[in-house]
């Protein structure tokens, strides 16, 4: 063993995994100093590979960290089936609903600043959800009570996206023209009824990017300016945006779908797809791409308590508020007909574990949340574990890689305690 080896060894360290991670945003230890089974994470990689093997996916990155260090970061696959480039854990990724605790964090750092209340109107900085009226099966009716910031950050509004559901409300959102920007949206969706009173029903919305458009008002910012002053830039997110550079183009993966086993269609190219030009909307409810290394800065500012290498952005007892369950009385997440989220609650922009008995699925405040092409991530306060999974595939859950990717990390954990 040479010296260097041997000096990285005994500090729990591997060189090359070291080099790796500093570029890849935290720093590095072997995952037996942080009780984390090696041969547990790698049967993790072979159920990964398994669905590239089987032509299931075109390809993923996995990362897993521990008390702040990268403990695994893994690559499967391809980036591009048709250039046949291999997976690199740098790539970029469209995180879609992943997008959204970002979102929930920008609008947490104005009302620390007094510049948002969390139970202020929505109307308060939206004036056209002052006249908004609730959808029943007796016609309109004005709402109990107005819809709230609150609202927004746990998805209690009554509004909704429109291909989840079946209401007649539902029907109205499908018939949206494409909005000429943000503002533009909120307009739109100010004009249509609700799906419920505001604060009575769990109901999955454009509410995050309503919320997006209270952050310009607010701060008088565009979204994208907000997120890479106030977040992205203090967090050395290098590879967050809403339209990927040209210089960094080379490494935004494929969208996939598959039509036959072993074959796959590309939904969004890499070259030439949504996110190589500039956005129509800045979408806070889904519309950043970013790296994994990126996603894992940001998900380890939470799990300290708002703070990152010296940075702070949000105060410890806001962050316990962001991941406290929020939702009334027994109200349980649903997202129409696809999930029923059983045991858990929703926080201020995150899906939280309240009642964390199974070892297997994470402890009682586990923050989580998916995006539609099947990036995931999860973050345990309590084991101090996070996960991250990025792939780019369409449909939505065709797999149930999310729950195998997190049971195979707690597994990995529970093999050295």
């Amino acid at each position: 063993m040479s010296l260097n080896a041997w000096i990285w060894s005994s500090l729990g360290l591997a060189p090359t995994l070291v080099t790796t991670a500093l570029s890849q945003g935290l720093p590095a230890a072997q995952p037996g100093r942080l009780g984390l089974s090696a041969a547990g994470l790698a049967r993790l990689d072979s159920v990964m590979q398994v669905y590239v093997t089987d032509g299931k996916l075109a390809g993923l990155v996995v990362a897993v960290a521990k008390d702040g260090r990268l403990a695994h970061l893994k690559a499967f696959g391809l980036r591009s089936v048709e250039a046949k480039d291999p997976m690199e854990t740098s790539d970029l990724f469209r995180i879609y609903s992943m997008t959204k605790p970002i979102t929930s964090t920008a609008a947490m750092i104005l009302v620390e600043e007094g510049k948002i209340g969390l139970d202020d109107p929505v109307a308060k900085y939206l004036p056209a959800f002052g006249g908004v009226k609730v959808w029943t099966r007796e016609g309109l009716v004005p709402p109990r009570r107005p819809m709230t910031v609150r609202d927004l950050l746990r998805h209690t509004s009554g509004l909704t996206y429109g291909f989840f559901g079946e209401t007649p409300v539902d029907s109205m959102y499908r018939r949206i023209p494409p909005p000429a920007n943000l503002a533009d949206l909120t307009d739109k969706l100010a004009k249509l009824p609700l799906v419920g009173h505001p604060g009575e029903v769990w109901n999955y919305s454009y509410s995050t990017d309503v919320l997006g458009r209270v952050v310009e008002v607010a701060s008088g910012q565009s979204l994208d300016r907000f997120f890479e002053e106030r977040i992205f830039v203090p967090l050395k997110m290098k590879d967050a945006f809403f339209q990927v550079p040209a210089e960094k183009r080379s490494r935004l993966t494929g969208n996939y779908s598959r039509p036959a086993p072993g074959r796959f269609l590309l939904v969004d190219s890499p070259d030439s797809g949504n996110y190589t030009r500039p956005p129509k909307m800045l979408s806070g409810g889904g519309g950043l791409v970013a790296s994994t290394a990126d996603y894992l800065r940001f998900a380890q500012m939470i799990l300290n308590g708002g703070e990152l290498d010296g940075t702070r952005l949000l105060k410890s007892g806001t962050v316990v508020e962001m991941l406290r369950n929020q939702l009334p009385g027994e109200m349980v997440p649903a997202v129409g007909a696809l999930m029923r989220l059983d045991g858990t609650g929703f926080g201020l922009g995150f899906n939280v574990i309240v009642n964390g008995r199974d070892p297997l699925r994470g402890s009682n405040g586990t923050a989580s949340w998916a995006g539609i092409a099947n990036t995931y991530f999860f973050i345990d306060p309590v084991t101090k574990v996070i996960g991250v999974l990025m792939t780019q595939f369409n449909p939505f859950a065709a797999y149930p890689i999310e729950d195998e990717f997190r049971h195979l990390v707690y597994r990995a954990l529970g093999e050295v305690r």
